[in-house]
């Protein structure tokens, strides 16, 4: 019991921690105390991710078995609780300019990460689906926090209904998989599903569960909620959006199609790399037509999505270690894009049209080029670290004898780059506009100027997160 208890210290430190600050706050000041929970809070997810990160090692589990803590699950929890740290950080400002910094934010915040840490270490479905309820839950409050708004109580109930019905999906295929499996662990539902025979019900129930856990990673053609809620959401939640829960849903995908259905990848190879064809290219060519540059992050989104699950198609450990490397590049990018969208202001009211970028490098030359970067970097242009993620995932469809997906990323990849490319273009070739309030919050500034920083410098050695993901990926397929 006590060896079960060391091995989930990490989310019952993190669980315990949001109850005590939800009850400190509301016997306290209630919203005065949300800039100290805020901070607290990104320094808990801090240190976590640093205990993490350096003193787990091998492989353990817990519970009999239903959590599994290993090289994998610790990459995933490493990147998931920093971003999660930089976007509560570099949002406060944001949110206590709207008045908009409520105490509860933080917390469901806390709530969220703790049911991604659970997510990525499930090694049995009703584990699996624990984490993703209280991820889900959490953030469907969340995407809803600004009640005064008709756009964000919308996002809220979009995204409840579209959940609940992605839960259904899901909690169908675990039943399916449960009733022919005869078990709800992972490795007993390996057993069953060998390569010499897998029966009908385990397939649809497969089928089922990759269609709930598409939805979490806004992969089309489940992609439906995503536009309106990154959208409708206040800018600070759409970036939390747009970076831990990707992390933890992608990490789950992998989880259970190598732990639970390792033995028969060309089965759910081919619906991976259906759902991964569809993302890039309704990704690509939906965005060209968005104005509103957060629904252009969201289409921006599920083309990246598209180029995640190409690695998790081919099946093999080194397309794992690309989509984790990916996902870690991914991730950074958005850190960096959103810490400059909260900034977006003209006399103090937010603006998210991209027209509003006319010109922009005239009156602020130092941002703009690191917005260039970040831009060129997402469309994966060398030799920036975008394009060594994408390499990675082409790479690895191609190792797997699936090089009719690498060409067909490629070509997404080239239709994409339009919409990136056209806001480079409104910032230093645009008509001259209203310029933009030139201030900008200091951890914004600090996260902006970082991430496009290490897109630049990162090419040396992708800041040493080949390494770990190169045994994430062996801890997983074995």
């Amino acid at each position: 019991m006590s060896a079960d208890l060391t091995i989930l210290l990490p989310e019952i430190v993190l669980a315990v921690y949001a109850m005590a600050a939800l009850l400190f706050g509301v016997y306290t000041t209630k919203d005065k105390t949300a800039p100290m929970l805020t901070w607290g809070t990104a320094g808990i997810f801090a240190v976590l991710a640093f205990w993490i990160g350096f003193n787990g090692e091998g492989t353990n589990a817990a519970l009999g078995g239903m959590f599994v803590d290993d090289g994998f699950s610790r990459f995933a929890k490493v990147v998931i609780l920093i971003s999660a740290a930089a976007v509560l950080v570099m949002s406060e400002s944001y949110m206590a300019k709207r008045n908009l910094l409520r105490f509860e934010y933080p917390l469901l915040i806390a709530l969220a990460a703790t049911g991604m840490m659970v997510m990525v270490s499930a090694g049995d479905l009703i584990v699996l689906y624990m984490g993703l309820e209280l991820q889900s839950l959490s953030l469907y409050v969340v995407a809803s926090l600004r009640r005064d708004s008709v756009k964000s109580t919308e996002a809220g109930l979009k995204y409840f209904v579209l959940g609940a019905l992605s839960s259904g999906l899901l909690l169908y295929g675990c039943s399916l998989t449960y009733g022919y499996a005869g078990t709800t662990m992972f490795e007993g539902v390996i057993a069953a599903a060998n390569a010499e025979h897998i029966s009908l019900g385990l397939l649809f129930g497969l089928v089922f569960i990759v269609a709930g856990l598409a939805f979490k990673v806004s992969a089309a053609p489940f992609h439906m909620w995503t536009p309106d809620v990154y959208e409708g959401s206040p800018t600070p939640v759409t970036a939390f959006f747009a970076t831990a829960p990707k992390m933890a849903a992608m990490g789950l995908f992998a989880r259970v199609v190598h732990d639970a259905f390792g033995n028969v990848t060309a089965d759910w190879g081919q619906i991976v790399a259906f759902l991964s064809v569809a993302s890039m290219f309704l990704g690509a060519v939906a965005a060209i037509g968005q104005r509103d540059i957060k629904r252009l992050m969201a289409y921006s989104s599920i083309a990246h999505m598209g180029f995640a699950l190409m690695g998790l198609a081919s099946g093999t450990a080194f397309g794992v270690q690309a989509m984790l490397v990916y996902m870690a590049i991914y991730v950074t990018m958005n850190v960096g894009t959103f810490a400059f969208i909260l900034s977006m202001e003209r006399d103090g009211q937010v603006v998210t049209d991209i027209g509003a970028l006319n010109l922009y490098s005239k009156h602020e030359p130092l941002k703009a080029l690191a917005v260039l970067i970040l831009m060129f970097s997402l469309a994966g242009v060398p030799p920036l670290v975008g394009f060594f993620g994408k390499f990675y995932v082409l790479q690895a469809a191609v190792q797997a004898d699936m090089a009719w997906l690498a060409v067909a990323g490629v070509i997404a990849s080239v239709i994409g780059a339009f919409y990136y490319l056209r806001i480079v273009y409104y910032m230093y070739f645009g008509e001259e506009t209203e310029a933009l309030d030139p201030a900008m919050a200091p951890a914004q500034w600090v996260f902006l100027m970082a991430s496009a920083a290490i897109m630049v410098f990162g090419v040396i050695n992708l800041f040493g997160i080949e390494g770990p993901a190169v045994a994430a990926a062996a801890a997983l397929v074995n």
